[in-house]
């Protein structure tokens, strides 16, 4: 168990790395980033960030070891292409406190759904519809422009993918103890624990970090 958990780790560390790289290396080309920003791309790079998603969440059990890990390691790369503007508009030191910050929580939540005896399937039921109501509001918000409601809506999706960290790690413990390819669940186990990570990042991020002036 510990060794193939240590794969599903090392592979969210690589997507997580990936990403950030990308949108550091992005981010010093203005070029780039105005071709991403100012155009249609970004439209086009997020479109793909979905369908690659979905697509390696669905067909996971079906390719090969090696579609996967390009699956997966495309997804962190486009990633990090929209990723990059976070490195404009924060200050550097913010950017490196705030993923200390989710580093420390998610190490906390992850051994908390590693060692808990609770059935956390129903959480995640509640997360996830939770999850929907967010980025429904969220939606609404685009056309009311509440900065109030943004708050409110940034602390209530912080404590979602926290609550995600634990549910996902004790589903992927049992996947991982149910027989089935330990090197595939690797792979889709840091993809979810990868999203876990950057979306929480994200909401601290917007919550605590100090912007450029």
């Amino acid at each position: 168990m510990g060794k193939a958990l240590s794969k599903v780790f090392l592979w969210m560390c690589v997507g997580i790395l990936t990403t950030f790289f990308t949108g550091f290396y992005v981010s010093n080309n203005p070029n780039m980033l105005y071709n991403i920003f100012s155009t249609s791309a970004y439209y086009l790079i997020f479109i793909a960030e979905i369908i690659l998603v979905i697509f390696l969440s669905a067909r996971i059990h079906k390719m090969s070891f090696t579609t996967a890990i390009i699956s997966f390691l495309g997804y962190a790369v486009l990633s990090g292409l929209t990723f990059s503007c976070i490195f404009v508009l924060f200050e550097a030191m913010s950017i490196i406190y705030i993923f200390a910050l989710t580093a420390v929580i998610f190490i906390i939540f992850a051994l908390i759904g590693y060692f808990t005896k609770i059935d956390l399937t129903k959480l995640g039921n509640i997360l996830l519809i939770g999850l929907l109501g967010v980025i429904v509001v969220s939606i609404i918000n685009i056309f009311l422009l509440n900065s109030v409601v943004d708050t409110i809506l940034l602390i209530i999706g912080t404590f979602i993918f926290i609550g995600f960290i634990a549910y996902d790690i004790q589903k992927i413990k049992y996947l991982l103890n149910s027989g089935e390819d330990e090197n595939k669940i690797a792979i889709i186990g840091a993809l979810e624990l990868y999203l876990d990570f950057i979306n929480l990042f994200l909401r601290l991020l917007q919550i605590f970090g100090s912007r450029r002036k």
